[in-house]
């Protein structure tokens, strides 16, 4: 099986051609915005901090926007600074390998109308280089799929989910690599998780990782760390965190975990991976595609419009009332696995030629509509 995708000089190959524009620090939004208005095509990628954070947290913040901008789905990148934060700019386009660079500071580069002016010059030549690259084949095994979950309902454990880990298992079947995310929403499950470890040694790894953020929830909410879940999620029938994660396990699939990595870090391992990323969906995704996704399966019970900046997202609801009251916004249904009695390997097959759809350019529902929400994983406080 292959996709067509575009050769990246590092060796990658990615399924979009973004270009990107990313703020090193939130001040510099504006001309990072104003050139979004004037080139629609560019990608922006809005820092909603950038200064006084922790130095844990400006390492996670340089590791998560280096990522994105090193995604392969990436072709060129533009970095805007102030020019006193936190984060250089300069340092952050540093980061970024293997594609065409540019950074500009507001401080030095003649303040935020010059600045507009130039980026606007600099990503409308980059548009231009990338209009002009060709996609070629690609052997399936160079995917990278995300699995996310979203607000979940009393369907999602037994459509939604399962018929994502169905498409996992094809996708592992065909030499791909998928993350499960959201340790969070793992925890009560680490028994099970720890069983289907590649090795015992793996096996102890995940059930720490997931006890641990048993611990942090326990010690954050005390008495109420079993309701770790939205309200949205209680509306949907759920009582629990542990209710919630024995369905959101199911989007792994059955096939053995070969690796844990960290936040927005890229595995090295093929099959099905661990990333340790916190529950909240955008602060997810953002370490999903900082860890070179090119895709990413998001299940929802609930409904949600929300993307990704340069990812694809491809939303699979469980249930077919949330499915219609939502147009537009779901790209597939697997609510027929309970009204219309199809299987869930029907439907997982539905997922996985998607997949195949999307990698060769099929927009999904949340690029159609620029859905392109961006945070990402913030523990420390703000000075």
């Amino acid at each position: 099986m292959e996709f067509n995708g575009y050769a990246r000089e590092h060796g990658g190959y990615g399924i979009r051609n973004h270009v990107l524009v990313i703020c090193s620090v939130n001040c510099a939004s504006g001309v990072a915005q104003a050139i979004n208005r004037a080139l629609p095509e560019v990608v922006p990628v809005i820092n909603g901090y950038g200064c006084g954070s922790s130095g844990h947290d400006t390492v996670v913040m340089l590791r998560t926007l280096a990522g994105i901008a090193n995604n392969p789905n990436v072709a060129a990148v533009l970095v805007i600074g102030l020019g006193c934060e936190g984060l250089g700019a300069e340092h952050l386009a540093n980061s970024i390998k293997g594609k065409t660079v540019e950074c500009l500071v507001i401080q030095r580069d003649g303040g935020s109308a010059a600045t507009t002016k130039r980026g606007i010059e600099l990503a409308g030549r980059f548009l231009s280089l990338a209009r002009g690259q060709k996609r070629v084949p690609v052997p399936i095994t160079k995917l990278v799929v995300g699995l996310e979950c979203g607000g979940s309902d009393a369907f999602s454990g037994i459509s939604a989910n399962p018929a994502v880990g169905a498409a996992a298992d094809l996708l592992v079947e065909a030499g791909a690599t998928t993350i499960l995310a959201e340790t969070t929403e793992m925890i009560g499950t680490a028994h099970i998780l720890r069983r289907r470890a590649a090795t015992p040694e793996l096996g102890e790894q995940i059930e720490k990782l997931v006890n641990n953020q048993e611990k942090k929830v326990r010690h954050a909410l005390g008495e109420w760390a079993g309701m770790v879940i939205t309200p949205g999620n209680i509306e949907g029938g759920l009582s629990s965190i542990t209710e919630k994660s024995l369905g959101c396990i199911e989007k792994g699939g059955t096939t053995p975990i070969n690796e844990i990595v960290g936040y927005a870090c890229r595995p090295v391992q093929h099959g099905l991976v661990i990333m340790d990323t916190p529950g909240y969906d955008i602060d997810s995704m953002a370490g999903l595609a900082a860890g070179g996704a090119h895709i990413i399966l998001f299940t929802t019970g609930r409904g949600t419009p929300a993307g990704f900046p340069a990812v694809p997202v491809i939303k699979v609801c469980s249930n077919s009332t949330t499915f219609k009251n939502m147009p537009g916004d779901i790209d597939v249904n697997a609510g027929t696995i309970i009204e219309e009695n199809k299987s869930i390997e029907q439907v997982g097959q539905e997922i996985y030629k998607l997949m195949i759809r999307v990698a060769n350019g099929e927009l999904t529902c949340a690029e159609k509509n620029l859905s392109i929400p961006f945070n990402y994983l913030k523990e420390g406080p703000t000075f």
